[in-house]
């Protein structure tokens, strides 16, 4: 490492919590969990309920790779400087590489390995999560759905992989189906935040599904609703849902506590594009979101489809 990507990367750390800063010695393995837990359980609320239906054995499994996840995200997004961030996730990605040679330092690497080794988990889908942390540090404009759909292949469905991989499941098919899932739920936080993307410069539409519909960047830089933005919202919704609708089967191929887990996230992801038709697909304006009683709901329908043996999935092959 150069000295000016040494003084970089120092300066990254210091705009970052202090925990996140590589230790000088490397924690013990119940050290390592212990952090992972405490990070996944002060960050993501949901992550934390939809965890109390997984077999226990397999939490510290999830709780490192979501830190894995939740730590790469904010070295690309929390900085608040380009070459900061750079530095950062390249020096994270070689924390990587020396992770998988069996040489760690940081207590999510240290967590992580014990995951990688108890369920044989190769390094593509965690390398290709940097890459799409890499692409978000400079402004974000896609000419076709086939380039948001390469996007997503970086940023979304290697989440889902890991998690198929961990529950002990490898075969193309339903990879195939995770895909659609964690692409559709991708795409529905992108529509649903359309607004905040863009004040970081980033735009998800496919640029020819704008000029087809009509609507441009300055309506959303302006945050002009018109109804051009509105057909173009209404179109993307919908195509979202119909890839949602194609990974619904997967939640009927896998054990119940997974299941449980799809299903809230499933039903999760289609509730935020219900709540964009509810207001009228005006996401520049107010930010889509779903109320609390509307998450418990999801919560006891997903519990009902447990304990009564009915999933989301076949729901949607008897309609």
């Amino acid at each position: 490492m150069t000295a000016s990507t040494a003084q970089l990367v120092e300066q990254g750390w210091a705009a970052l919590p202090p925990e996140y800063r590589m230790p000088a010695t490397a924690p013990t393995l119940p050290e390592a969990r212990a952090w992972c837990q405490r990070l996944t359980e002060t960050h993501y609320e949901n992550f934390h309920v939809a965890s109390w239906f997984l077999p226990k054995r397999l939490r510290p499994h999830f709780h490192a790779i979501y830190a894995y996840c939740r730590v790469s995200d904010d070295l690309g997004d929390e900085t608040g400087d380009l070459e900061q961030s750079m530095a950062l996730l390249n020096l994270w990605g070689e924390e990587l590489d020396a992770c998988y040679r069996g040489e760690m330092r940081h207590p999510v690497f240290v967590a992580l390995a014990e995951t990688i080794s108890a369920c044989d988990i190769p390094k593509d889908p965690f390398a290709d999560l940097l890459v799409a942390f890499r692409r978000d540090q400079r402004a974000v404009r896609m000419e076709t759905m086939r380039d948001v759909l390469d996007y997503c292949h970086y940023s979304a469905n290697p989440v889902g992989r890991l998690v198929l991989y961990v529950c002990g499941y490898r075969d193309e098919e339903r990879f195939r189906l995770s895909d659609f899932t964690c692409t559709a739920l991708q795409l529905a936080n992108f529509w649903q935040d359309v607004a905040s993307d863009y004040e970081r410069d980033r735009i998800y539409f496919p640029l020819e599904d704008m000029r087809r519909f009509g609507a441009d960047e300055a309506m959303i830089a302006e945050r002009r609703f018109t109804p051009q933005f509105r057909d173009l919202m209404r179109y993307e919704v919908e195509y979202a849902r119909e890839m949602m609708r194609k990974g619904l089967p997967l939640i009927g191929m896998v054990d119940r506590e997974l299941a449980v887990d799809l299903d809230l996230f499933s039903r999760g992801g289609l509730e935020i594009l219900n709540a964009i038709e509810a207001q009228g697909y005006d996401v520049l304006r107010a930010r889509p979101a779903i109320s609390k009683s509307r998450k418990a709901a999801l919560l006891v329908r997903a519990l009902t489809s447990r304990f009564m043996g009915r999933g989301l999935a076949r729901q949607s092959s008897a309609a």
